[in-house]
């Protein structure tokens, strides 16, 4: 029986494998243009090193990580054409290096500051 910190790691490694899929997936000039833009906000979000909802934030720090990539992967993969799907799942075993995104990281950024803005303006009311 395996533990569920191994579960726990098993699927982390998985989520790891989809993202890296789609991300070599984008890169496919048969992806479709509307694909390419979802994809694209999938991984910027996922490779992002700040995260929409902070990590240090009790149990709703990792909702984004548990539901809302997972959910984004699910369709983004709908999207991608079989064939190209499966030449990216290949392309993403053997990748190592994981890119980052610091688009991804800049909008999350811009994301928090408008949200303490609006914060700061309704409490000063």
């Amino acid at each position: 029986m395996t533990s569920l910190i191994d579960q726990f790691k098993y699927r982390v490694q998985k989520l790891k494998r989809e993202v890296y899929t789609i991300y070599f997936a984008y890169k496919d000039p048969r992806v479709p243009w509307y694909a390419k833009v979802f994809i694209a906000c999938i991984v910027a979000y996922a490779f992002s090193p700040i995260d929409l909802i902070p990590d240090f934030i009790p149990i709703l720090g990792y909702i984004d990580d548990l539901l809302l990539i997972p959910i984004g992967i699910t369709i983004a993969i709908k999207m991608i054409p079989k064939i190209v799907f499966e030449e990216a799942q290949e392309r993403a075993r053997d990748t190592i290096e994981k890119p980052v995104s610091w688009i991804g990281a800049i909008i999350i950024v811009f994301m928090w500051l408008f949200t303490i803005i609006l914060v700061v303006k309704f409490v000063s009311r």
